[in-house]
């Protein structure tokens, strides 16, 4: 932990970002937690869910380039707020209507609200404490909290009756809402329009090496965190491998092993570089997901998902932070680097859903093995790079 002292306007900007973090990680699983259940009220197959998923992911992506953009004429408290009221819009447009177009909108806009809350919270606490890898996993560790939740949530409203996953909606609408009302109270890095500003430094991070390797990483792991948020339970449920309720849990497990690893690299991140903690996670990470994807018995699946969760908590935080100096000098970069970074959430679940309508969820939850091999060999390119440079 950093010895830098804060302000209180500074320590109530920490608060609440890891606040709204936390809600964000509850937005981020309740998509996943409740598609089972709205595939069976609404009739939506494989096909149509994969989309619904990845129109999820586009509208994160294209948030990603909006929250460093609509800053620099209103400024950051003003489009803090506009862009998460998004997320209260859309839950409210799942619970009044099937129709599949309306619900293609309202997946799109949760993927505004998580988008915007992302690269919002990412840049203050890269603006607070640059470069410092304990406070961007003590940020994504809250995240992995509200996604621990979730699942039980959902799990609680529907354990007696399947229409339950609307409730579970509810108070994730109500949560988005508050989200809104907190960003309003903050004060902000900086609240003026940043326009003259955004341009010191221009695109010069676009010619660094190190920057796309952060972002080859980041795109191959999203495609594995998307994959695995959106899918994992209908995987678990619809493939008979377990039961509703354990499914429900494996998502909570999964995550609570996420916030584990996530606060124990926040504590390492001090004695041992970035570079070996994503070697060392990405080795574990390749080693569990091959446990979970090809285990059919409860106790390695459960052994898998666990090794998973854990190897995987450090890789999305630890290498942010590990171009937190790019981020600093050159303002756009985060929204660069998050939307680059976002094209592997949206195109991984349509790629599940489209081989899963033609050979099962088994097949199609099989190709994210691609996403961590080609994630495993960036990271320890970028290791060897870095120690070469």
């Amino acid at each position: 932990m950093s010895n830098q002292t804060y302000t209180p306007a500074q320590k109530t900007l920490f608060a609440g970002c890891y606040t709204t973090f936390l809600i964000n990680g509850m937005l981020a699983l309740v998509l996943g937690a409740m598609l089972p259940y709205m595939r069976q009220s609404y009739g939506i197959d494989y096909a149509l869910a994969g989309v619904l998923l990845s129109l999820h992911s586009v509208g994160n992506l294209i948030s990603s380039f909006l929250a460093g953009l609509i800053p620099l004429y209103i400024g950051r408290k003003a489009s803090s707020v506009l862009l998460s009221l998004t997320g209260a819009l859309s839950f409210g447009l799942m619970l009044l209507s099937a129709n599949p177009f309306v619900l293609m909108v309202a997946f799109f806009l949760t993927g505004i609200c998580r988008g915007s809350i992302s690269i919002y919270n990412n840049t203050a606490v890269n603006f607070l404490a640059p470069g410092k890898a304990w406070a961007l996993n003590l940020l994504h560790g809250c995240f992995a909290i509200g996604a621990f939740i979730c699942p039980f949530m959902v799990l609680f409203f529907t354990a007696s009756n399947p229409e339950g996953w609307r409730s579970a909606i509810a108070v994730v609408l109500i949560a988005c809402l508050l989200v809104s009302v907190i960003y309003s109270l903050v004060k902000p890095m900086d609240n003026r329009p940043v326009r003259k500003s955004s341009a010191a430094g221009g695109y010069d991070f676009l010619k660094m090496k190190e920057f796309w390797l952060a972002a080859g990483i980041l795109f191959f792991y999203l495609c594995t965190e998307q994959g695995v948020n959106g899918w994992l339970v209908t995987y678990f449920k619809e493939s008979g491998l377990m039961t509703d309720s354990y499914a429900q849990s494996m998502a909570s497990i999964l995550w609570l092993f996420i916030l584990a690893g996530r606060l124990l690299c926040a504590a390492l991140s001090t004695r041992i570089s970035p570079s070996k903690l994503l070697c060392i996670s990405a080795c574990g990470y390749l080693v569990f997901f091959i446990v979970m994807i090809t285990s059919r018995t409860l106790v390695p699946i459960t052994v898998g998902i666990m090794g998973l969760g854990f190897c995987m908590a450090g890789l999305y935080p630890t290498t942010i932070s590990s171009v937190g100096h790019i981020s600093k000098e050159y303002p756009l970069a985060m929204a660069v680097l998050l939307t680059i970074a976002g094209c592997g959430s949206i195109l991984m679940p349509s790629i599940i859903g489209l081989v899963a309508e033609q050979v099962g969820i088994v097949g199609g939850m099989s190709t994210l093995i691609v996403a961590v091999i080609v994630c495993m060999v960036l990271i320890f390119y970028n290791s060897y790079y870095k120690a070469k440079k």
